[in-house]
Order: C-alpha cells, then sequence, then structure tokens
C-alpha cells in the first residue's frame, strides 16, 4: 500500500503553525489572569493585551515557519525531533491577518518563527510580512516581531524600523547556562549583542525610540537559580531600559529529557509554575515599588520562597522598618507594605490630603490584601 501525504493548503498550514506558536511564550504569559493566552473560537492562539487608552485587546500570532535548524533543548520544534513541517509566505501571512483584523478578531499581529535557513533568511521573511502590511496595505497598527539569534545589524534595525515592540529571548541568565541548552547558539555573539544593539536602536532620543523592546527566560530548563534571573532582570532594565521582561516556565516532557529534571532539581509542575509567578511578582516590585536586586531575599539555594512572596520576605527581613505610620509616610514606604499596591498607595496619598486616616477601612474595602497590611501600619 502506498501513502499519500499531500501539501497542506494555506488553511492546514495556519493551524499548524498557530498551533506550535503556543510553545514560543515571550511577552505572552504574565501573572495576571487577564494577561492570559487563549485560543479563539477557530482555534488560533491570541493573546490579550492593553492598549494605549487603557482597554483590551487581542494579538494574533503565529509562527512563519515550524523548521527549525537550531537544538534548543527545551523547544519541542528543535532540529532533532519529528514534527509536521511548513512555512508560510510573506504575502500569505499578510493576507491572513489582514482578514482577521478586517473582521475586528484582533487588534495586531505578534509573529514569530523557526529558524528557516540562516538567522538573516528568517529576518528576511518576517520583515517581509510587515513591509507588505505597512507598505502595501497601509496598516498603522501593532506589530510584534520576534529577533531571530545571530541575525545581522541591518536585518535588526530594519525590523526595529518597522515594528510597534521587538523581541529576542534571552533565553538563561548567562553563557554557562545557555550552553546547557544548545551548542549551536553563541550567548554574547547571537543574543546579548543583538539585544544591546535593539536598546541603542529604541533608547530615548534616537530614532526608533517609540519601538519597545521586551525579553525572556526559560525558567528551569537549565537549573540556573532565581538569584541568578533576578540578577540579569536587574541589569536589563536599569542598563538597557528594557520595556519588559517575562518569564516562561519549562514544562517538563516537552524538550530533552536531559534537561527539566534531576539537573533542574525534580521540581513538580506546581513548584516550577509558582518559581514563574515569584519571578513575576519580583518583576512587579523591581519596575513599580522602586526595589533593587539587593533587596530580593532568596533561600539557601538562590531560590525565591514559594511560602510566601518577595514583599513578605523584605519585610520579615527588615522589621525595623515597621510599622509604617499611614498619614505621614512617603509612597517609597508605603509601596514597602505587604499588602498595599500602587493603585492603594495613591488611594492612601489623596485621601490623607482630605482628612486623617483612623482604620484600615479608611484606606479603602477591606480584603485579603489590605487585612495583610494591618501588622504593618499604624494610624
Amino acid at each position: 500500500m502506498i501513502g499519500v501525504v499531500s501539501r497542506p493548503d494555506t488553511h492546514e498550514k495556519l493551524e499548524i503553525l498557530s498551533a506550535d506558536a503556543q510553545y514560543d511564550l515571550a511577552c505572552a504569559c504574565s501573572a495576571n489572569k487577564e494577561e492570559h493566552r487563549r485560543r479563539s473560537d477557530d482555534g488560533r492562539w491570541i493573546y490579550p493585551v492593553t492598549l494605549p487608552n487603557g482597554g483590551k485587546s487581542t494579538l494574533f500570532k503565529t509562527l512563519i515557519s515550524n523548521v527549525c535548524s537550531n537544538d534548543c533543548k527545551y523547544c519541542p520544534l528543535r532540529e532533532q525531533m519529528d514534527v509536521r513541517r511548513c512555512s508560510l509566505g510573506p504575502a500569505e501571512t499578510a493576507k491572513i491577518f489582514l482578514d482577521y483584523y478586517e473582521r475586528k478578531k484582533v487588534y495586531g499581529l505578534f509573529l514569530s518563527s523557526g529558524v528557516l535557513g540562516s538567522a538573516d533568511a528568517t529576518m528576511e521573511r518576517l520583515n517581509g510580512v510587515v513591509r507588505l502590511l505597512r507598505k502595501k496595505y497601509g496598516f498603522r497598527g501593532y506589530i510584534h516581531l520576534k529577533i531571530i539569534p545571530g541575525a545581522s545589524e541591518a536585518a535588526i534595525e530594519e525590523a526595529v524600523s518597522l515594528a510597534s515592540a521587538v523581541s529576542l529571548n534571552i533565553e538563561t541568565p548567562g553563557e554557562a547556562n545557555l550552553a546547557k541548552l544548545s551548542k549551536k547558539k553563541k550567548y554574547i555573539q547571537d543574543i546579548i549583542e543583538p539585544i544591546k544593539l535593539i536598546s541603542r536602536l529604541t533608547s530615548a532620543g534616537s530614532r526608533y525610540a517609540g519601538t519597545k523592546q521586551t525579553t525572556q527566560f526559560i525558567v528551569g530548563a537549565a537549573g540556573e537559580s532565581d538569584a541568578e534571573i533576578v540578577k540579569y532582570t536587574y541589569g536589563l532594565y536599569e542598563r538597557l531600559k528594557m520595556h519588559r521582561v517575562y518569564f516562561s516556565a519549562y514544562q517538563k516532557g516537552l524538550g530533552d529529557e536531559s534537561i527539566g529534571g534531576e539537573q533542574a532539581g525534580e521540581e513538580e509542575p506546581t513548584d516550577i509554575l509558582m518559581r514563574e509567578h515569584r519571578l513575576y511578582q519580583v518583576d512587579f516590585l523591581l519596575r513599580k515599588y522602586g526595589f533593587a536586586e539587593s533587596d530580593i531575599v532568596f533561600e539557601k539555594n538562590g531560590r525565591l520562597s514559594l511560602r510566601i512572596d518577595p514583599k513578605e520576605a523584605w519585610a520579615s527581613r527588615h522589621p525595623e522598618a515597621f510599622p509604617v505610620n499611614v498619614n505621614r509616610a512617603s509612597r517609597f514606604a508605603l509601596l514597602r507594605v505587604p499588602g498595599l499596591g500602587p493603585v492603594t498607595v495613591r488611594q492612601i496619598l489623596e485621601r490623607r490630603k482630605q482628612k486623617l486616616l483612623t482604620c484600615i477601612e479608611d484606606v479603602g474595602k477591606v480584603g485579603m490584601r489590605l487585612n495583610k497590611a494591618r501588622e504593618y501600619v499604624r494610624f
């Protein structure tokens, strides 16, 4: 009996590629449930985003190709895997997206790809889609482009000039950790130097200052510590002015059996997801609360506590900072109180201009978070 395998048409390719796009989580995962990826009615992966006006919408996401010449051990689409491979052309991809956009199904596009041939050949396809959308079809909306590790400066600059946001995954904290996951990628040359280039191209006052830069860590695949990830995260924000850093928990079974197991501490699935959550909490402390890397408390193994959140860990280490006087404390001091976030602190600062606050109920509606704050404040 002879088996005949037909070449997939555009619809079938999109089915394959939009499903495979779920493995690339950069800029699409978050501690906030409202930002989690989900499927549309027809099975595509779409991603909630916050609009400039504060509203919510969704991005359409697909790979332009799941063919990949890389050997990343955490990735189910790596070169060594036997999966059904296919690619979309730039014209196909642009038309598919515009169909969704014109039917008001999505707000913008998140476009990524496996490495098809070489990094620059793949970037030419990715940039080609956006060129068509911008120059032929006049699309002026949101486009997020993934930068392929090892791409040339010219290809990267074109991507930055065309996209609303770009990302190149840093993947691991440091060269030694990446070496556990890939023999082909060169950490400094293929990842760090391009990230620095994007930072220069998008810095304040530059020609492409409006383009946002993000990146992602794969958590748990290389056996790295949380302390290592936080150190690199802080550096990305402080030195390179990164717009956002994302964290994706490595899910054992998706990649090579040699990683994510004993090498990474034999973590339970719930533990690795909590690690991801704790890292997002630290990220928020660094971005919104004025915390520095040195403020983050780690356990002896370099991990964040899975029992209490990072702000509570800091508070327990610094009893001298409490209780905080709600009526007199600075915004900075109030943000250090477990249970008080930026919105609540802003309310406190406004309300105490009008009257003396005398109890926790004067701060706002008492729920779990404000109850937590009771033991750390006085009136």
